[in-house]
Order: structure tokens, then sequence, then C-alpha cells
């Protein structure tokens, strides 16, 4: 016998009116992610609507629902996960002005933020010192409790925080770009890498790859990291014109302060070491994986050289935009293994050992 679909309500203010829509989300740390409902608000005049058409699945997603960062991010149960959204625009407010029914319309990382900040009036919402609103397990300011993703039927979105998707571009292999993709073409956007330049990206993940597709159609020389010698051929295609094995202090060393600019992709324990003394004097290592623990650094690797080490997080919504305007010009979409909702437990478990290329996508229709 089917059991009941659960409803989890929101507490809607008066001015919020509210809907039910499918989705799937988890009940706990340890439970598989099932069927469910949840509350959605009717479009106010400066929201979006969208059906979501495919959904991608983010590593962060894993570590969200198994609260595998409690410490920092305590996850809220249930939780429907899922910021890599692209779908159709069904219903828009009476202010909404960038977007109409039928449109092409992608959600991020982010729903909103305070838009007063330094951070936000400079573009970069991703930075909100008040902290942005993410699309999911963030407080949901409208309806109160928490908000939910892409794992879903519908989602609604005030138009601000929502993307233009360019016709051109494989709708499917879009989705990941709304992490994935802005993940490594902001760093890559503001360590200013351009063609002459020597890049590496360390990992051929499901950021790694999209590392490698950006760096090379900005035109540097690309060398990919891996231990892995059965990845040479791969990135070769995706665009690297060098593949090193990390592992091998031979390889290494034949590139020592060769290189102005790596991006690192791993979230894995890994030794940073190596790669800083890789770069050219004033050149720049940033970290976009996040190793569960703190990673040792030998400070004699960044006085030598005047060598930066970095982080970068997504991207803001102008500057998102624009990687997907730019990802339509060059033809760029994610490697994506497409897969129905009904088989989201399956793909984590393959995730949790790497065994995707590059990254899943959910066909929503699934669950419509």
């Amino acid at each position: 016998m089917q059991q009941a679909t659960p409803t989890i309500a929101a507490p809607a203010s008066e001015e919020a009116k509210t809907y039910t829509a499918r989705a799937f989300g988890a009940q706990g740390a340890d439970s598989n992610l099932a069927p469910l409902s949840i509350v959605r608000r009717d479009p106010r005049a400066q929201d979006v609507q969208i059906k979501i058409l495919y959904c991608g699945v983010c590593h962060s997603d894993l570590h969200q629902v198994r609260d595998e960062w409690h410490e920092t991010m305590p996850t809220v149960y249930p939780c429907v996960p899922g910021h890599e959204i692209v779908g159709r625009v069904t219903k828009v407010g009476s202010a909404v002005t960038k977007f109409k029914e039928g449109d092409l319309a992608a959600v991020g990382c982010m729903v909103d933020s305070c838009r007063t900040c330094e951070n936000c009036r400079d573009g970069l919402e991703q930075y909100c010192e008040k902290i942005a609103t993410f699309t999911y397990n963030s407080e949901d300011k409208i309806l109160g409790g928490v908000t939910y993703g892409g794992y879903s039927q519908n989602i609604v979105v005030d138009e601000a925080f929502v993307l233009k998707v360019s016709a051109k571009l494989d709708p499917a292999g879009t989705a990941p770009l709304l992490c994935a993709g802005i993940t490594t073409y902001s760093p890559l956007r503001h360590w200013k890498v351009t063609a002459g330049q020597k890049v590496g990206v360390v990992g051929l993940g499901g950021l790694g790859h999209m590392g490698v597709k950006f760096a090379s159609a900005f035109g540097a020389h690309v060398v990919l990291f891996t231990t892995s010698p059965n990845k040479t051929a791969d990135a070769k295609r995706l665009g690297a014109h060098e593949v090193v094995l990390s592992n091998d202090p031979d390889e290494m060393l034949k590139h020592a302060t060769s290189f102005h600019f790596i991006l690192d992709t791993v979230s894995a324990q890994h030794d940073l070491d190596p790669y800083l003394s890789l770069l050219k004097r004033d050149g720049t290592l940033t970290l976009v994986g996040a190793p569960p623990m703190p990673l040792p650094v030998s400070s004699f690797n960044l006085i030598f050289g005047r060598h930066q080490l970095a982080g970068s997080g997504i991207g803001g919504i102008r500057e998102t935009q624009e990687m997907l305007d730019f990802c339509a010009e060059h033809g760029i979409t994610s490697d994506i293994e497409l897969i129905p909702i009904q088989q989201i437990n399956e793909a984590y478990k393959r995730l949790s050992k790497s065994d995707v290329k590059y990254r899943f996508v959910i066909d929503m229709e699934s669950l419509q």
C-alpha cells in the first residue's frame, strides 16, 4: 500500500497566499529522499513562478541532506535540496518587467539578500553582510520556516534573483552552470585569467571539468592536475592542453614557478604546498573546493614568490547572468547524466564515490 505523502506546512503571513507543490526531500540525516508536499507562495507583484524542468545535483546537496556541515550550516528537516534550476516561466507578478510567461529561466544558489549592504550594492549578493537567503535550508523571510529547493515541481522567486537562459543552450546541461559553472567562472574572472597565461585546474569533477572549459575558453594554456592517469583523454577533450599527475614529484617539478593562476576544486583533504610552489611571482592559488578540515600551509611557500592563497564562492546575480551569456556565445554547458527523480538516492550513493561524469541532472518531468 502506498503511504500518504506528508505535507510540510509553513506559517503564511496575512499578506502571503500559498499553495502546495510536490517535491522530494529528506526527513533526517539518515533517511532517503522521498516524496512530500511543500508550501509555496503565490507570486507577489515582483515574483516569477517557474515550472522546474531540470535541477542539477550538487555535492553540497549531499552534504546538506546528511547534515555534514552541522557546525556551520546545520540542516533543518525536512530538507528539499536543489539550487541548479532551469525551468519555464508560468506566471509573473504585475510589477515584473524582465520575464513573461513561457520564457526559459533559471535560479541558482540564492533567492534574496538584504540588497542594502556594501556587497549587495556592488552586485556581490553572495557575500551579503546580513547573509543571503539561499535557495534551500535558509530562513524563509516571507512564509516563515525554511526555503525549499529545486527537487520540486515549481518555485516562486523575486525577479531580481531570476536569470535568463538563452534558447541556444541545452536546458539540462545548463542547470549545473547555476552552481558548478559560476563557482569556477567567478574566480577566473576576478583574477583576470586571459589569453597567454598558464592556468592550472586541480581535480576533474563537477567543478573541475567546468574550470577546464572556462579557462580554455578564456584563451589560457590549461593544465589539469589529477591523481588518475585514466582522466588524461577526457581532460584534453574538455580543453586541457596538458595533464600532470600530481602524485608524481618529477612531473610536478617540471612546472615549478610557471603558473599565473591555479584553481583548486578538490573537496577532500590534500596538500596545498606542492601547488603553491608551482606559482610564478605574484601567482594565486584559489580554493573553490571545501575540505572538511583545515589545510596546513608552509608560510615559506607564500613568502617566497609573494604568492597568494585565496578562496572564492559563487558569483553575484549580475556575474551569473554574464556567465550564462558567455556560455551561450561559446556553446558551453556541463557534461551531465540525466536521471529521473526516482533515482536520486542511487545517484547520491554514486556521487559519494565520485561515480559521475560530471554532474547528475534530474529530469523533473518525472515529478510533474
